[in-house]
């Protein structure tokens, strides 16, 4: 349910307000222009801090600890992943075609899928939220429409910064050069990672963690939608399987980037959303009143107990 109200606690701003549940609600004000521009100093601060929390830093503990498992399997996983795959018909590459000024056409069910992590699917997103909150004047759509494209920046930024640190080997070249589980050249220079990107920019994976931010984004701000969730996760888990039977990341390249992502995805919705909770007062048993009077030149002093 929407509902718009004038908020006199924070600045007299006009906002939306949407039942979530029957005890909290979210408070929208209408995004600013260019706001997914701006919002990003703040994106990478606040995702900074949230890396820092302690449930976060343990399930980035944790991710690490699961990469460093996977690394030994890492081979063999890619090998049964593509069995699997020849079995029931997705393609060991995928390759798009072109329509008008668009490059990326899926001509399979391979190419489709793998276009879920690309970047252009997050700005399709957030274009279909943004004419929606246009038509209908809605801010929770809006700003559904601005995290998007914050999530798809910021994603980039810690997803490219950390392919130049460590330099590992994409499974397709490693493949071709007979490294089994591919070479690691850490900080690679520049002009070699542009010239040979694929050699250098399997970890983490930068599709899977825009994925998974983006779909952060939508579940923070839509809780209430509960096909939501299981969808995304299905897709994603759909995505992650894809790159690994079409040679395009190791398994150990994922669960740094879906810790990263989902990390990501969480502050950039709660950023955009004052959140408060309504008929959460505790119940008492009883209450106590207490009075004073003065009668027959006496004071006083007596209490009143409501059960």
């Amino acid at each position: 349910m929407k509902s718009q109200v004038e908020d006199t606690l924070v600045k007299s701003e006009t906002f939306q307000s949407y039942s979530i549940s029957r005890s909290e609600i979210y408070l929208y004000k209408k995004p600013r222009l260019f706001e997914m521009v701006t919002q990003l100093p703040k994106d990478f601060v606040g995702s900074i801090k949230d890396f820092g929390k302690t449930n976060n830093l343990i399930a980035l503990g944790g991710a690490t600890v699961a990469t460093v498992a996977l690394l030994p399997a890492d081979q063999y996983l890619l090998e049964k992943s593509r069995s699997v795959g020849e079995k029931i018909g997705l393609k060991e590459v995928a390759r798009y075609k072109n329509f008008g000024p668009l490059n990326n056409i899926p001509p399979n069910e391979t190419s489709a899928i793998y276009l879920i992590g690309n970047g252009s699917t997050s700005i399709l997103l957030s274009m279909g939220f943004a004419t929606y909150g246009l038509i209908k004047n809605d801010y929770r759509s809006l700003n559904t429409a601005t995290g998007l494209i914050e999530s798809l920046a910021i994603s980039g930024v810690y997803s490219q910064t950390i392919k130049r640190i460590s330099g590992r080997q994409s499974p397709e070249p490693a493949l071709r050069d007979r490294n089994p589980g591919g070479d690691w050249n850490p900080t690679p220079s520049f002009s070699a990672f542009t010239k040979h990107t694929p050699n250098y920019d399997a970890f983490p994976s930068g599709h899977l963690m825009t994925a998974t931010s983006a779909l952060y984004v939508i579940l923070g701000n839509y809780p209430d939608v509960k096909w939501i969730k299981p969808v995304g996760y299905t897709l994603i888990g759909a995505l992650g399987f894809e790159m690994v039977q079409a040679n395009v990341h190791w398994v150990s390249d994922y669960p740094i980037a879906l810790v990263m992502g989902y990390i990501i995805g969480k502050n950039i919705a709660n950023n955009k959303i004052e959140k408060r909770t309504i008929g959460n007062e505790k119940t008492k048993k009883y209450s106590i009143n207490y009075n004073a009077s003065r009668r027959s030149g006496f004071n006083m002093i007596g209490a009143n107990i409501t059960f």
